[in-house]
């Protein structure tokens, strides 16, 4: 039976590989942006790395944080929190210097028809923070769908394919990255670009879109023919390990499992195990946003969580009565409307 403490706990129970690495990270670490889908759970994971490893490290978690029962979990786990709106003028010099950070202040979803906050989120923050910790090792985080549609049978794209946005959310998440590009550069800063290809946390992704489709009598659109995703603990534990990696100029990191998930077998094993026979529409593609995570692998090793346990897991999560979080990925999403 699926309970939210079963969750949390696979989510933030950290690897032998993370407890190690985290006792080289030298300094505090600061999580800006902590209050959205990863962030709890990737706070939770350090502090809890921090405790098993023994040392004294403080996670700061800094957000607006409207929901306050994640400030309630966070505080119980030992994690600091800052509550802040980064975007008002003064936030970013209210905060401590920072010998590491994870940025995950960003916008995507509601991206459509709301442009300009999209941009001011996505491209004007990381202007200030860079200007104000100059001197930090920063993993940003970022996006595989800023990379090109790539035929499925390619393997994907490596760190080394030319960006190719397309709509204004993956433009905006371009142009952070040259933010911080531009940072390693002229300031010496050192960064990471954290490029994730689709987290599973069984609250939202995309096999919850599928499983959620089928339950519903909809049809599965095939156009997009092919995915890639990962379990959020291992994404998690990566954004962590990756404050080792960072490197003036910026390193770059995809992010994602090592399976070019096939949309039609996703649903199927999804719809086996929900009891209900998924109905697909539309004639299947041969592109889609695939990313190749060798380099991830070689530096971290392989998640330790399959692609077949996350559709049992997803499932189960389901039928257990386990809540949404109502955040669609719109992985299907061709033409950069988010």
């Amino acid at each position: 039976m699926w309970t939210e403490e079963k969750l949390e706990n696979l989510l933030t129970t950290p690897s032998q590989g993370l407890i190690e690495d985290i006792k080289k990270i030298k300094g505090d670490i600061f999580i800006l942006g902590a209050g959205g889908k990863m962030g709890p759970t990737l706070a939770i994971l350090a502090k809890n790395a921090c405790n098993a490893a023994g040392i004294d490290k403080r996670i700061f978690a800094v957000s607006r944080f409207s929901n306050k029962d994640v400030v309630s979990r966070l505080e119980a786990c030992g994690v600091d929190i800052i509550a802040s709106d980064l975007m008002e003028e003064g936030a970013l010099e209210s905060i401590p210097d920072a010998e590491n950070i994870i940025f995950m202040a960003g916008k995507k979803f509601g991206t459509n028809g709301n442009e300009c906050e999209t941009w001011s989120m996505n491209a004007s923050l990381p202007t200030l923070v860079c200007r104000r910790f100059k001197k930090s090792n920063i993993v940003v985080f970022s996006t595989g769908n800023i990379y090109p549609q790539v035929p499925i049978t390619s393997g994907g794209c490596t760190e080394d394919v030319k960006p190719a946005p397309i709509g204004e959310y993956c433009m905006s998440s371009l142009a952070r990255e040259r933010i911080f590009e531009f940072a390693a550069r002229k300031y010496e800063s050192k960064v990471l670009f954290y490029r994730l290809n689709y987290a599973i946390d069984l609250r939202y992704g995309v096999l919850y879109d599928i499983a959620s489709k089928i339950l519903a009598d909809k049809p599965v659109n095939l156009e997009t023919p092919n995915f890639n995703c990962v379990w959020q603990g291992y994404a998690n534990e990566i954004a962590i390990r990756s404050l080792l990696r960072v490197d003036s100029p910026a390193q770059i990191l995809n992010v994602t499992g090592p399976e070019t998930i096939s949309v039609r077998y996703a649903a199927e094993q999804l719809g086996k195990y929900l009891g209900k026979t998924p109905v697909f529409e539309g004639e299947e593609g041969s592109k889609a946003y695939i990313s190749n995570a060798a380099k991830c692998f070689e530096w971290f090793g392989y998640p330790s969580v399959t692609l077949n346990q996350m559709i049992r897991w997803q499932a189960e999560w389901i039928l257990d009565g386990g809540r949404t979080l109502n955040l669609p990925t719109h992985f299907e999403e061709r033409k950069g409307n988010y």
